[in-house]
């Protein structure tokens, strides 16, 4: 969801989180994986909820974030404003804690993950593994800059994993026609990285400047009314789901 949870995160998403709703539309397919994980939990917290995305509807979810631009388009009741490392909530207050696509906006990621672990039984974690080989065209061709903030974010999910105690790591190849839109949405749609709108809902493009951004998206629109990105990835037209090194963690705290 990169949703944001401490730290500097909370400006980015004060700023770019106006009309996050519109953009970022929780996809089924994601939601059906997380909602396996969360099992038969009748009460969640949702750490760098953001706007509610992929929250269970048969659970009492609590929601939080520390952007109150993020929050108050969330569509709950239950919504506190915190940071990831210091929640403020009773141990085992909860059966479940689910943190989508956040983690890597925490500025001490041990001490989120072990309060995930403290105030809720199971733990469920969607993230990003930066060590993963196959990353997009976009980095490699026009923006090798995210390359360097990302890597730069996101932990290796191996480290992740140990410190979350994760028993059981899910990948998640990404459709061709995935709803929700983070940068990597578009592997197969590389028309939709020149709609500043859909840019403005990703934390990642947010923190370039125009000046990196618009040349990038003019050699890539020059691409495309070439036909250059459809040689270079005629493949890619062909496949309905890629491997981009997205995982659901889950975990167990000892009983």
């Amino acid at each position: 969801m990169d949703s944001a949870a401490s730290g500097a995160a909370p400006a980015t998403y004060d700023r770019i989180g106006v009309g996050y709703r519109r953009v970022r539309v929780p996809d089924p397919r994601l939601a059906t994986l997380i909602r396996q994980a969360l099992g038969e939990a009748r009460t969640v917290v949702n750490v760098g909820a953001g706007t509610g995305s992929y929250e269970p509807d048969h659970a009492h979810v609590t929601a939080v974030d520390p952007s109150q631009v993020m929050l108050d388009q969330h569509p709950g009741t239950n919504k506190v404003r915190a940071g990831a490392e210091d929640l403020p909530f009773a141990d085992g207050a909860f059966d479940a804690a689910m943190a989508v696509m956040t983690v890597h906006h925490w500025p001490d990621l041990h001490r989120g993950l072990a309060e995930l672990r403290r105030v809720a039984r199971r733990q469920v974690v969607f993230t990003w593994d930066p060590t993963h080989p196959r990353e997009l065209w976009l980095l490699d061709e026009y923006l090798p800059e995210i390359r360097a903030l990302e890597h730069a974010r996101f932990t290796a999910l191996a480290q992740v994993a140990e410190a979350l105690g994760a028993h059981t790591v899910l990948p998640f190849p990404i459709p061709h026609d995935f709803t929700d839109g983070f940068q990597i949405a578009y592997w197969r749609r590389p028309e939709m990285f020149l709609d500043p709108v859909l840019r403005q809902a990703s934390s990642t493009f947010a923190q370039l400047p125009s000046t990196v951004v618009e040349p990038a998206m003019a050699r890539l629109r020059a691409d495309l009314a070439s036909g250059a990105w459809h040689r270079r990835h005629c493949d890619l037209l062909e496949q309905d789901s890629v491997d981009y090194g997205y995982r659901l963690l889950i975990a167990d705290s000892p009983a």
